[in-house]
């Protein structure tokens, strides 16, 4: 029973001195950290136009979805004057859908990350429909988050 009491002490004693941190091991960890942070913050801060290119494709793909859905319930698309409105309100212009989905083939039509309305178009230039954004200048063209996104396109590499 002493033998344990004994080497109780001993290993509390031990402890002690190296309980604590040292402040070299403290400007070491604060020094990882930054550089960890340096690294990473401006990779992770730098993306916000990324970001939205990856937004405005997802939605791109969402509408298409949204107007292939409606395609099939009523044989044709929503004409240009109908708009992307036919997704989310039955249209009341001719030709007015025969089998239009109540509650509308989208809850509400999104904007680009940018502010601005998804231009629509059909028929479109190459059939179908055509659906674009304009990108980060509003403006046609463009390179990097101010290029033109549009259906079809919306997986490529802005």
């Amino acid at each position: 029973m002493r033998l344990i009491l004994n080497r109780l002490r001993y290993r509390q004693k031990r402890r002690t001195p190296d309980a604590g941190v040292t402040l070299i091991e403290m400007m070491v960890v604060l020094v990882i950290i930054a550089l960890v942070a340096a690294i990473i913050v401006p990779n992770v801060i730098g993306r916000p136009d990324e970001a939205r290119v990856a937004v405005a494709q997802t939605d791109i793909r969402a509408i298409g979805s949204a107007l292939e859905l409606y395609r099939l319930d009523n044989q044709t698309y929503p004409t240009t004057s109908q708009g992307l409105q036919a997704l989310a309100a039955r249209p009341t212009s001719p030709p007015e859908p025969r089998n239009w989905v109540v509650g509308g083939y989208l809850p509400q039509l999104p904007v680009d990350p940018w502010g601005n309305e998804y231009l629509y178009r059909s028929p479109g230039d190459t059939g179908g429909f055509d659906l674009i954004t304009l990108g980060a200048d509003g403006a046609p063209g463009g390179e990097g988050p101010a290029a033109d996104i549009a259906h079809g396109q919306a997986t490529a590499t802005n």
